[in-house]
């Protein structure tokens, strides 16, 4: 299974497993990808996305090594700041099977899974916290 997996915050294994009972992440090969999301609207007009990407490149190094644990080989790397273009590039290199989209509570109500279903057409899980 190639698995893509797009998290604005750390997502552990057991969360994955429980999203998608019917596939192993042992073995699995997993892209963590984490948008670079400005915590501010001061932040993003300044155009200091250096603390974004800071934080998007660890959220997804720490999702992807709580993958590697259970098994799966998994891989790391922050994304442009907008969920679905970072999902969109991501795609456009990586030829995934699944999706698994973690949207926390905080998020606009725009739900970044279905508008990714109707755009790129692969199976996309979505994990809300």
């Amino acid at each position: 299974m190639k698995l893509l997996v797009l998290a604005t915050e750390p997502v552990d294994a057991d969360a994955l497993r429980e999203a998608l009972p019917d596939d192993d992440l042992e073995g699995a090969e997993v892209l963590v990808v984490s948008p670079a999301v400005n915590e501010s609207a001061v932040a993003f007009w300044m155009s200091d996305s250096d603390e974004a990407i800071d934080e998007a490149e660890s959220t997804a190094h720490r999702t992807a090594a709580a993958l590697r644990e259970r098994g799966a080989r998994a891989r790391a790397t922050a994304g442009e700041s907008e969920p679905l273009l970072a999902l969109q590039d991501a795609l456009a290199t990586y030829d995934a099977d699944r999706v698994v989209v973690v949207q926390s509570g905080g998020e606009d109500d725009t739900d970044v899974a279905a508008e990714a279903r109707e755009r790129f057409g692969v199976p996309v899980t979505t994990i809300r916290r």
